[in-house]
């Protein structure tokens, strides 16, 4: 009996050949043009650029923020020539100011009235020729800045004072001849003096005290000229030199200030140098005496007395032993 096997129809042509299996299909992997690849580079770099001024912007913002937002930020000064001889001050800050002051040349302080101010704003005039100008300002909290910087202004009469041992030399001189200059301290009353020329020179004595002396020179075109100076106004030491009627000559000084030094020779020979400031307390140096054995025959004393201000006064005396 013969049997019969059964097949599947699908592995059997109709030729009676077997057919061969087909592998599954894999996935064909794309291959990326050119254009493509240049398109997606475009997009990341578009992304990283948009990102990066994001990160430019926020940074801008933080450090403008920092500079007048932050807790612990300093007063912020800002200054502009608004004229040939003219300069506007101004100074802000968001705590209240306690100290705004300028100066030029280290001269002496102009002091900006800041009570209860958390902003302020003045005007400076430059003086005539090359000055250097220091702004310094100060807050609540103790934050100080400083801002220095040089000016020139070219003018028509320039002016200078300057000490003079202890009195104060003025100075002025013009393109074209003067007529007269004033001068007064604080707000007393004026004293003039007439000029015949292009150039004055005129020393004046310093009162006691801190004080601000204002000069004005008028040419004869009318065009003025305005200085003005904060002066500390000392007294010289007083000095005496005696004799105890034996063989010691005395030295007697006397300074509300204090004596600091006292220098002296005999007969042009050697200094001596005495040092109070290192020996006594300032109360014990305001009155001072010392004595010091004659030489002898004629005796040639000569004697310097400085105070804490530097002030000096010199005697001379001759005394015989």
């Amino acid at each position: 009996m013969n049997q019969i096997l059964n097949v599947d129809d699908n592995s059997i042509n109709k030729k009676g050949k077997k057919r061969k299996e087909k592998a599954p299909k894999m996935p064909r992997e794309r291959n990326h043009t050119p254009l493509e690849i240049t398109t997606i580079a475009k997009f990341f770099a578009i992304t990283i650029l948009i990102f990066g001024i994001c990160m430019i912007g926020t940074g801008s913002y933080s450090m403008y923020k920092g500079g007048n937002g932050t807790t612990n930020n300093k007063p912020i000064i800002y200054v502009e020539q608004t004229a040939e001889e003219e300069i506007l001050l101004k100074v802000t800050h968001d705590k209240e100011l306690t100290s705004v002051t300028y100066d030029w040349n280290e001269e002496g302080e102009t002091k900006v009235p800041t009570t209860g101010k958390k902003e302020i704003e003045t005007t400076i005039q430059i003086p005539s020729g090359t000055n250097t100008l220091k702004v310094q300002a100060k807050d609540i909290k103790g934050q100080e800045i400083e801002y220095t910087k040089v000016y020139t202004a070219e003018t028509d009469i320039n002016i200078n004072i300057e000490p003079e041992a202890n009195n104060l030399k003025i100075t002025a001189n013009g393109i074209n001849k003067l007529q007269y200059m004033t001068y007064r301290w604080d707000e007393e009353d004026e004293t003039r003096i007439d000029i015949e020329g292009n150039q004055i020179e005129e020393t004046i004595e310093i009162p006691k005290g801190l004080h601000t002396l204002t000069v004005i020179v008028v040419d004869i075109n009318n065009k003025t000229e305005t200085k003005e100076q904060e002066v500390q106004g000392v007294t010289k030491p007083k000095v005496e030199v005696t004799t105890d009627g034996s063989a010691n000559f005395i030295i007697k000084a006397s300074d509300e200030q204090g004596i600091k030094t006292v220098e002296f020779t005999i007969n042009k020979g050697k200094k001596y140098k005495l040092d109070l400031q290192k020996q006594l307390p300032l109360e014990e140096r305001k009155e001072f005496e010392y004595s010091y054995p004659l030489q002898d025959g004629k005796n040639r004393i000569e004697v310097t007395v400085y105070n804490e201000n530097d002030i000096t006064e010199t005697v001379k005396a001759r005394v015989n032993k």
